[in-house]
């Protein structure tokens, strides 16, 4: 018989036209097998499939859809604005306003630059530490993912404290010469990298609440200490909170660990679903930026005036009192649940939280580093993802990215998610 799902035979298609059938890879469900959903429509916690199977939507565009999709203070922003104009290539009041409004929420930050996405967001902010610092080279951490800039497609060395290697083809070595990958949370091996190339940093990018290992903390030692190296050495302090930004707070990762960066990247909230990510930092530093300084930086579709009306009607919404209480509740609600699910069925399983932000992890204990993270059992994993996308819902189709509750989830579909994957935890029992 043919196939009839609509999905598989978009999958089909896809294929022949875009490469691996999807324009991000890990849409592909390639590390978990099967076929991807394509998304026909979404509203509130929910989208269907071209099949109209509805899900309970825990990856929310991967982070911005804080208020659930389509949100109606947001859907009337944006259409106001699509009557305006769709793009000018030339200044607008919104995108001012746009940056008082990013500028008030993050005390770090005295200047913004608006770009459109948070890899360009990256890429421009190392730039600029470079440019405002005279120096070449960069710390990373391994596990942290800060978009597809050339200079950050790179893994830890062989040895210590060593230069990294690149991780994608097309990159050439030389060009990740002058990138540190370390292990994440580990003290030491930060402090032997600037014992041994301190007078060379120019900066040290961190996502301080990792969402590309799966959720994964900076411990407060350890993010202290970075800040304190910096400072000692005269490098950038860069926070990279495309994920994190309003999403775990309404300071985001530097309000939960109390600590001021240099720099920040900003993305995904500040769009709310939109193409738009921000950089900024104190005056002096954003002043090195063209037209001003000798770093350049450019864009045509930089604080495109739909995108800014969809970010500033978001902002609005999550500023209000009370709404990072409300929603940090649901998202404690649903780990909670799940831990319980699982420690009921023998289930090795554990879970953190922030804001609207998880991870979990089918271990006894919560990872701090890659490595860690890397000895997930990967075929429970895809068990349970396919068991809950069997019940209607859809998590991130990858062992090692984080999750995200909105605000339109309902109590009933938390629940109906810790039934889906308690009756999921049942079948490992009896499978084990």
């Amino acid at each position: 018989m043919p196939n009839t799902d609509p999905n598989d035979i978009l999958f089909e298609r896809a294929r022949a036209v875009i490469p691996g059938g999807v324009n991000s890879p890990v849409r592909a469900f390639r590390a978990v097998g099967g076929t991807p959903r394509f998304v026909k429509r979404a509203q509130g916690a929910y989208f269907w499939d071209a099949a109209d199977q509805r899900y309970i939507d825990y990856i929310g565009s991967w982070g911005p859809m804080i208020l659930g999709h389509g949100h109606p203070a947001v859907v009337e922003a944006v259409q106001r604005a699509v009557t305006e104009g769709f793009s000018f290539g030339a200044p607008t009041e919104r995108e001012i306003e746009l940056a008082e409004a990013i500028l008030a929420l993050v005390p770090s930050m005295e200047m913004v630059r608006l770009v459109s996405s948070g890899t360009e967001a990256a890429m421009s902010a190392l730039r600029l530490a470079r440019g405002a610092t005279g120096r070449k080279y960069i710390i990373k951490f391994e596990g942290c993912y800060h978009g597809h800039a050339d200079a950050l497609l790179v893994k830890a060395g062989s040895g210590l404290a060593t230069f990294g290697n690149p991780t994608s083809a097309g990159v050439p070595p030389e060009v990740v010469q002058h990138t540190l990958v370390l292990e994440y949370n580990n003290t030491a091996q930060l402090e032997e990298a600037f014992t041994l190339h301190g007078h060379e940093i120019a900066g040290l990018m961190i996502e301080a609440i990792a969402g590309n290992m799966n959720f994964v903390r900076a411990s407060g030692p350890f993010a202290q200490r970075c800040r304190e190296l910096c400072t000692q050495h005269g490098a950038l302090l860069v926070f990279d909170e495309v994920m994190t930004g309003f999403r775990v707070g309404l300071h985001g990762a530097q309000g939960v660990l109390g600590i001021r960066p240099d720099l920040t990247v900003l993305g995904k909230v500040i769009g709310g679903g939109m193409p738009l990510a921000a950089f900024g930092g104190p005056r002096d530093i954003m002043e090195q930026l063209a037209p001003l300084g000798p770093v350049y930086q450019a864009g045509t579709l930089s604080g495109n005036p739909v995108a800014t009306a969809c970010g500033l009607a978001t902002l609005k919404e999550v500023a209000k009192p009370g709404f990072f209480d409300a929603l940090s509740r649901k998202t404690r609600t649903l780990i909670d649940g799940l831990k319980a699910a699982a420690q009921a069925e023998g289930v090795p399983f554990s879970a953190d939280s922030e804001g609207g932000m998880f991870g979990f992890f089918l271990l006894a204990q919560l990872p701090q580093n890659y490595t860690q993270v890397m000895a997930t059992e990967s075929a429970r994993f895809n068990t349970l993802f396919h068991g809950l996308l069997a019940r209607g819902v859809y998590i991130a189709p990858a062992l090692y990215e984080a999750g995200f509750v909105s605000a339109a989830h309902s109590d009933e579909d938390l629940s109906a998610t810790i039934e889906a994957a308690r009756e999921v935890f049942k079948g490992f029992q009896r499978h084990a």
